[in-house]
């Protein structure tokens, strides 16, 4: 067996399931998750009809690179949302869509890391768990960026050594944060950028967060908008994750794309290539129609916005937590253990929430998402609501 696998932690969800283990939750009460970040808006109408319209499509191989309309539709939403220069973004070689951006974020890492010069992965904490597999499985060693309050839950690039980044092969990025919801500003990007060119690195940049906000004049910057402003319009050592998942609300169509830095692309379709994880042609009919409509994910960002207006006004007065910049997770600070506050939030009032320290790994003598709990605003309007009441009367 691969010896690496030795090395990944046990899921977060595996550790929730064993913490509840054993715990009865208050019967007189309805269960409401807030646990994981799976949306559950309804899909748009107009999407799924086309998917069933597309059901022939299960007769083809699909092909891995993607459909050449696929690509273009992802290339023009690309184009248009981030303000990028016209025709910088060639989506014959600069797009390639993918099996959501977990499959993809993991992938990458085993297509461009050199594990025979004693390889970094340079990534927040709190993290998405797959950047850490993703570092383990391809022979690199993790290297953790704390965020915390008092940096406003964004890492601290400046304080990483110059060793550090001249071992660094690849920087994990990601901008709405998992879980904090913080978004990475222009001048940080770009001195990202300026960084991976000094030292040799790439940048993946987890985007998949950045259409959940709430300000409908300033959406959160992304890693090509930066790279395109400073005048590096062919986006050297910048690569992107986006996905439908969040933004169209269609986790179970695992559609998302990678796109940015031709030559990189062109080794990692490689790679995908043998791997063998094409999206079914019908999928890929179904998202073009999906990446060229902005109406229903203006409506989608209209509800989280009311969610999160009315519950904060709810918890507020309660609890230590505030309107993230993006995403739609609330990112609370426990008054003791985070683990004791899920259980007991769990057993009480039958919720579920994440504890922090499960998303985070100990650096720098602390874990910088103990004493903090991930709640996934994810559930209908009313849900959510009462989750926030609920959780009002445990605190009180």
């Amino acid at each position: 067996m691969n010896p690496e696998l030795d090395k990944l932690h046990p899921y977060p969800f595996e550790k929730l399931s064993a913490l509840k283990s054993g715990i009865t939750p208050n019967s007189e009460l309805e269960h409401i998750a807030l646990s994981i970040g799976e949306p559950k808006h309804k899909a748009p109408g107009f999407v799924m009809k086309e998917l069933q319209q597309q059901l022939s499509g299960v007769s083809a191989y699909p092909l891995t690179k993607g459909i050449p309309e696929l690509r273009q539709a992802i290339t023009d939403w690309l184009t248009k949302r981030f303000n990028l220069p016209k025709k910088s973004l060639n989506s014959e070689h600069q797009v390639i869509p993918v099996n959501g951006t977990r499959e993809a974020l993991f992938a990458f890492a085993q297509a461009v890391i050199d594990r025979n010069e004693d390889p970094l992965i340079v990534m927040p904490n709190p993290f998405y768990q797959i950047y850490e597999g993703a570092a383990y499985l391809s022979g690199a060693e993790p290297f953790y960026l704390n965020t915390t309050a008092e940096n406003n839950y964004l890492a601290d690039f400046d304080s990483v050594s110059s060793d550090t980044w001249a071992r660094c092969q690849l920087l994990y990025i990601c901008s709405p944060g998992n879980p904090t919801g913080a978004v990475i500003n222009k001048t940080t990007l770009q001195k990202l950028i300026t960084l991976a060119k000094k030292h040799d690195f790439i940048i993946a940049s987890d985007e998949c967060y950045s259409e959940i906000y709430f300000d409908e004049s300033n959406p959160p910057i992304g890693l090509l908008e930066a790279a395109a402003e400073m005048g590096n319009t062919n986006y050297s050592r910048c690569v992107v994750f986006h996905s439908l998942s969040k933004r169209s609300n269609l986790p179970g169509l695992r559609s998302g794309f990678v796109a940015g830095d031709k030559e990189i692309l062109a080794k990692f379709l490689k790679y995908r290539t043998y791997h063998g994880c094409a999206i079914p042609l019908h999928h890929q009919k179904a998202s073009i129609t999906a990446w060229q409509d902005e109406k229903h994910a203006e409506e989608n960002r209209a509800l989280y916005q009311k969610k999160f207006t009315d519950v904060l006004e709810i918890l507020e007065p309660v609890l230590d937590v505030k309107k993230p910049d993006a995403s739609f997770y609330l990112w609370a600070k426990t008054p003791a253990s985070d683990e004791d506050f899920a259980k007991n939030l769990f057993a009480e009032q039958n919720i579920t929430v994440l504890p922090g320290s499960y998303l985070s790994r100990e650096s720098q003598g602390i874990n910088p998402g103990s004493q903090h709990v991930r709640m996934a605003l994810v559930a209908s309007y009313e849900e959510c609501i009462e989750a926030a009441q609920r959780i009002r009367r445990f605190m009180e």
